[in-house]
């Protein structure tokens, strides 16, 4: 008799838990599809312009090679005499940064600015020549960054390129539930495609495989960049401060302005003396390395290593007239919080260790497109004519509660994701449920 009980038990619960199950997939599902709607384009723009930037010092080597070939000949000018040169180029200018040259085959570049424009002019160290001069935001590959971080479209598309962001990690979060297998026998489809099996099942599997693989690397990028962004990196600078001095970030959040302390000088605050390069150059800072000139008493230089490895990044201020270093800051100094932000930073960029980093850069790159291409296809083909084509609207229960629960944690930890969850909310209590054309178009279930 108990025997009979204890195998009758289980028999009575396993409908409703199914029940409970499958509504919880679907309602997920729901999310997932919604979710994929509105990021696809983005993650597709977020994907190759990322790919490109990966390999920026590559690239930029690649531009300047003829200034890297420069005749030695004779002695160069005093570093002095080329800022002058760069900033006779560009009349009325005031001078920003002067940048080791790589080698004594190198041209030296220079920053001047001028209405609050930034430009680059390349100098000839020896022939006290200009060689080229280019808008610093003119350049290629910050065109890339600012089309990466904010479609070319300031703080608007900064915020843009965010929401979409955050929305991307609530697509993986919910790709990982659907993928995970439970009837599935053997590896087939879950670790690897089946080729085989027709055109459903080839694109299903495309799929969810390659965003099983890609789950983990997606996320690092998408957590990793958010640090920089408008108004999740503004929020967690503020809070940051609510226990600590006032922070200063090795980075900037898409909202931050750049800081103020070492401005463009007049021409009589510039003196860069060779001593003071040559100082620079014995310290072998990981290059590009960028000298500036404070606008203080007594005068200071500082020596800032600018390479994309953060962890080798250093910052030191000499004596403007002996050279010697008054102090110095590095990697190793800053708090664990940031250097833990360093290394996200740098993996980001592909640059944390070497070619390795920028494969695996590409790699997760291209199968984000990858994901983004099979996720259009599995709608296309799924998709009724003249609707939306988004899973049923069902009932959720108890998994609505789970749901809820999950998208309330991710709505805290992610404010624009909150922020455009209560206005797609309102939204849609206010006009898309309550007319038929956009009820049956979306799926959405009759307004009560």
């Amino acid at each position: 008799m108990n025997q009979a009980v204890n195998q009758t038990v289980p028999a009575a619960s396993a409908e409703p838990l199914k029940s409970r199950r499958q509504r919880l997939y679907r309602t997920l599902w729901r999310w997932h599809f919604y979710a994929g709607v509105c990021c696809i384009p983005f993650v597709i723009i977020l994907a190759l312009s990322g790919a490109i930037y990966l390999f920026k010092p590559q690239f930029e080597d690649w531009v300047d090679r003829p200034y890297h070939q420069l005749a030695v000949s004779g002695q160069a000018v005093s570093v002095n005499q080329q800022i002058a040169t760069a900033r006779a180029a560009v009349p009325g200018s005031q001078f920003m940064t002067y940048q080791l040259p790589a080698s004594e085959a190198s041209a030296a570049i220079i920053s001047v600015s001028d209405a609050g424009i930034r430009t680059l002019v390349y100098v000839d160290p020896y022939q006290n020549t200009v060689l080229k001069q280019i808008a610093y935001n003119d350049q290629f590959m910050q065109q890339v960054k600012a089309f990466h971080g904010a479609l070319l479209a300031g703080t608007a598309g900064s915020v843009i390129v965010e929401l979409a962001a955050c929305w991307a990690v609530i697509l993986v979060v919910t790709g990982l539930y659907l993928w995970w297998p439970r009837t599935s026998k053997g590896f087939a489809g879950v670790l690897y495609p089946r080729l085989r099996q027709g055109r459903r099942i080839f694109w299903r599997d495309i799929h969810g495989v390659t965003g099983f693989w890609l789950a983990s690397f997606t996320l690092f990028l998408l957590i990793s960049g958010l640090p920089w962004t408008t108004v999740w990196g503004a929020a967690f600078k503020e809070l940051r401060q609510w226990n600590t001095a006032p922070v200063e970030q090795s980075w900037s959040s898409g909202a931050a302005k750049a800081a103020p302390a070492w401005r463009p000088l007049a021409v009589d605050r510039v003196d860069l003396s060779d001593t003071v390069v040559s100082a620079v150059r014995e310290l072998e800072l990981a290059p590009p390395v960028e000298l500036s000139v404070a606008a203080s008493e007594p005068l200071l230089i500082k020596a800032s290593s600018l390479t994309q490895n953060r962890p080798k990044r250093a910052t030191v201020w000499l004596d403007g007239e002996t050279g010697n270093v008054q102090r110095a800051s590095n990697f190793t100094q800053k708090g664990a919080l940031d250097r833990v932000i360093g290394f996200g930073i740098a993996a980001h960029e592909g640059q944390l260790f070497g070619w390795f980093n920028q494969l695996l850069g590409v790699i997760t790159a291209l199968g984000l497109v990858l994901l983004c291409v099979s996720g259009t296809v599995l709608w296309w083909r799924r998709k009724p004519a003249k609707k939306l084509g988004a899973p049923a609207s069902v009932p959720a229960g108890r998994a609505g509660v789970v749901v809820s629960a999950i998208i309330l944690a991710l709505g805290i930890a992610l404010p624009l994701v909150g922020m455009s969850l209560l206005a797609v909310l309102v939204l849609e209590w206010l006009i898309l449920r309550r007319f038929r054309a956009t009820r049956d178009w979306l799926g959405l279930a009759k307004q009560a």
